[in-house]
């Protein structure tokens, strides 16, 4: 038996539907790295956890073909800040999102360039917060100063890529490596060692150079 929401419910075990993936939340974080404690609303909410089980995928609705999950029980990741819909399972907190919520994916338990890896179609673009040049001599101006968010970067990872509506997995066009632009206030934020990183969506890469 298992305590779902409060409710006490015979077998317990929540099966996500659809596209669903069913995470535990890793736990708020206590204490600073200066040893400050935090209470209350100041605790770090990480919105990061585990995968404790996925759903079967989705079904393209013209063709019927199943869109394969990303993600597999055990993996951990990191999803968006006002992703998903909690529910607790015997006191512990735990959320529910879509697979196309899901930023990025990693091994282990901490997340690292080594043990991350892209989802679906998104890259992983390290941001430029100092001028620097590329191979051939292209300017990327700073944009630690400017209002925009950054919208330059390097490619550092790449997704598998996205499904056609027959199921079958579409290369990418972007590769490691490459400098891209992407659309003004496309993609997610994440950090990575205390390095800023941005998540897009192939189709949000204007141009790569």
């Amino acid at each position: 038996m298992s305590k779902i929401d409060g409710r006490t419910i015979d077998g317990g075990q929540v099966v996500p539907t659809n596209n669903f993936v069913l995470v535990k939340v890793v736990a708020a974080k206590e204490e600073t790295e200066g040893g400050i404690l935090l209470t209350g609303k100041s605790k770090i909410q990480k919105t990061e956890g585990t995968v404790v089980s996925v759903g079967p995928g989705k079904t393209h609705p013209d063709t019927g073909a199943v869109i394969v999950m990303p993600v597999v029980e055990g993996d951990n990741v990191v999803y968006g800040e006002f992703d998903g819909t909690e529910i607790d399972i015997d006191g512990d907190k735990h959320t529910l999102i879509r697979d196309d919520d899901i930023l990025i994916k990693f091994t282990g338990d901490e997340l690292t360039l080594d043990s991350c890896s892209a989802v679906r179609d998104s890259i992983l673009v390290y941001v430029e917060t100092k001028e620097t040049s590329t191979e051939g001599g292209i300017l990327i101006a700073s944009t630690k100063n400017t209002q925009n968010r950054p919208s330059t970067g390097k490619v550092v990872k790449v997704g598998p890529g996205r499904f056609a509506t027959n199921g079958e997995l579409m290369d990418m066009e972007i590769e490691e490596g490459d400098y891209v632009k992407f659309r003004d206030f496309a993609g997610n934020e994440i950090e990575i060692n205390d390095e800023e990183y941005t998540v897009v969506h192939a189709l949000d890469i204007l141009a790569k150079f």
